[in-house]
């Protein structure tokens, strides 16, 4: 049977069991479109505000349910509007499929309307991208983008279509998924060795990363750290991979990490890093880091082997296989020595105050406490809730305060660091999952690169409670400024007018404000009542930092606490 380009593309997708795209029609896509009002019954489309706000959507898909995410998007702008989105899912191991439209094959090189090397454009960013030259490869080509996306590890993938393939028709035939690249398995000697270093071991660390959650090996690494009693921290993108209360979790390490993980780490003899790339927010001073340790590294991807820190041993290969076959090999071991050492650390991990600022003339709460305010929805939402955050103080303390038991529940731009991440990766992860709550913790800076994106979850009925860390600035720019530039702020001060009980009226959501713990308490219940969307301003003061705080290049002997800490 032949069918148009266009319907190649929806079939082929189908096949590929997608069932959600994201996106925004475009005249070089209209073919796309056109040919998508015959499949409503088969696959949602979520057609978001701007571009960037449908990559984040597709992303935020991906994280929070372990399938790709499949973003839409025209020639030109549109296809440059995803860039951002597409660098924070590369950045992060997300696998994607970017599909562009673009002008004809004949005006291709012309300099014409809408026309971008969009494949030059995002090459640096992508796993791999592709411009299709045939109608006769458009099938193959989707089929390979979705096999790659998601072998070894994963990321993003784009295909550019031209306009007039769109519109050719073509003979189609359903064919089954390419078999997804087989795992980089590991060799039984191998996984003695590592086993060895750390039977042989006294203080042990693991030092975890997001390849744990791509690779769904936590139960394995609970496992291993059950059976050597081997204490454990993680990075941002690991949170929840490790049991919140579990004795030996250390937390979050690195520039905001718990003191406890960070000394840990210098005082450890090894250190067993798994899906985890020492970046330079965990590892500020590359010839400092763990410097009394042997060091040995799983990751699926070669070139993260000794790429920041050398390691003496490694093993390159899926984390899933990897730990399944060390753990046989693995000594039963109570550590109790090194146990009360981890026990001692953790007492000495900072807990900032838990009152709110108060009016001095009045006695009056002016401005809520971060820590406070993601403790509470913690403890009222459970493990239920998803987390996604933008980028700044308040991803900090959501990661710091989160308590997530579970992989996938908390979403944030790792990586790339991407401000306006939040509201489309949250719109993604309710899609993705419906009988979830959503909590979208943002900032004021943040969230006015992203506000546009209330209006796609108000037209779409989908549910996200926004929370707002309003401290009319940057904050972690600010707090650098005061730290580390003598207080010369610059620019920080964000000063916005904006009426957030008026914008979400205007947008169809339900709005609310928060000064203290109280009125917050009652607004983010009323909200999980709510049926339309919500957005809670919070205000917290703008003298608020993220603590503790290991400045870049210094190591943890040079932490900064706050003054009475």
């Amino acid at each position: 049977m032949k069918v148009k380009g266009a319907e190649v593309v929806l079939k082929t997708l189908i096949d590929e069991g997608v069932d959600t795209i994201f996106g925004y029609p475009g005249g070089s896509v209209l073919d796309i479109y056109d040919s998508l009002y015959d499949y409503q019954d088969v696959i949602t489309h979520i057609r978001t505000s701007h571009e960037q706000g449908a990559a984040h959507s597709a992303d935020g898909y991906a994280r929070s349910s372990g399938k790709t995410g499949v973003v839409i998007a025209t020639s030109g702008p549109g296809a440059t509007n995803l860039v951002t989105g597409i660098a924070a899912a590369n950045m992060d191991s997300v696998p994607m499929v970017c599909i562009t439209g673009n002008v004809p094959r004949s005006l291709s090189g012309k300099d014409s309307f809408q026309e971008v090397d969009i494949i030059g454009v995002t090459a640096p960013i992508t796993k791999a991208n592709f411009v299709i030259e045939t109608i006769d490869e458009l099938q193959d080509t989707i089929r390979e983008s979705f096999k790659i996306a998601n072998s070894g590890r994963k990321g993003p993938v784009l295909i550019d279509i031209p306009k007039d393939i769109l519109q050719e028709e073509v003979e189609f035939e359903h064919k089954n998924s390419k078999k997804v690249g087989d795992r980089k398995t590991i060799e039984n000697k191998e996984a003695r060795q590592f086993a060895e270093y750390i039977n042989k071991s006294k203080c042990p660390v693991i030092y975890c990363g997001g390849g744990v959650t791509a690779s769904d090996s936590f139960n394995e690494l609970r496992a291993l750290i059950e059976k050597n009693s081997i204490p454990a921290c993680h990075t941002i993108m690991a949170i929840g991979v490790l049991g919140c209360e579990d004795e030996l979790n250390l937390g979050m390490v690195g520039m905001h990490g718990k003191m406890s993980s960070n000394k840990a780490i210098e005082q450890c003899d090894l250190l067993i890093a798994i899906g985890a790339r020492f970046s330079d927010r965990v590892a500020l001073n590359a010839k400092k880091f763990a410097k009394n340790a042997t060091i040995i590294q799983i990751d699926v991807d070669e070139s993260e082997i000794s790429k920041n820190i050398n390691a003496d041993f490694a093993i390159v290969g899926d984390v899933k296989d990897a730990l399944e076959k060390i753990l046989p090999n693995i000594d039963e071991n109570k550590r109790e020595v090194w146990r009360r050492k981890i026990r001692d650390y953790k007492l000495r991990d900072f807990n900032p105050e838990s009152e709110d600022r108060f009016d001095v003339d009045k006695g009056q709460p002016l401005t809520c406490r971060p820590h406070r305010v993601i403790g509470h929805i913690s403890k009222t939402l459970g493990d239920d809730l998803i987390y996604v955050t933008d980028v700044g103080q308040h991803q900090m303390w959501a990661a710091q305060f989160s308590m997530k038991n579970n992989p996938r529940t908390f979403l944030t731009s790792g990586g790339l660091g991407a401000m306006g991440f939040g509201y489309g990766a949250a719109i993604g992860a309710k899609v993705a999952n419906p009988e979830k709550v959503v909590v979208h913790v943002t900032g004021d800076g943040s969230f006015h690169m992203n506000l546009n994106e209330v209006v796609t979850a108000v037209r779409y009925d989908i549910k996200i409670i926004t929370v707002v860390m309003n401290n009319s600035s940057l904050g972690m720019v600010r707090q650098w400024q005061d730290i580390l530039y003598k207080k010369r702020f610059s620019a920080t001060d964000a000063d916005f007018t904006t009426n957030y009980l008026l914008l979400s009226d205007a947008f169809g959501a339900k709005g609310y404000e928060a000064k203290n713990m109280d009125e917050f308490k009652k607004a983010l219940e009323k909200a999980i009542k709510d049926e339309k969307p919500a957005i809670i301003n919070v205000y917290i003061d703008s003298d608020e930092h993220v603590m503790p705080m290991i400045p870049p290049g210094k190591t943890v002997k040079d932490t900064i606490l706050p003054k009475n800490a």
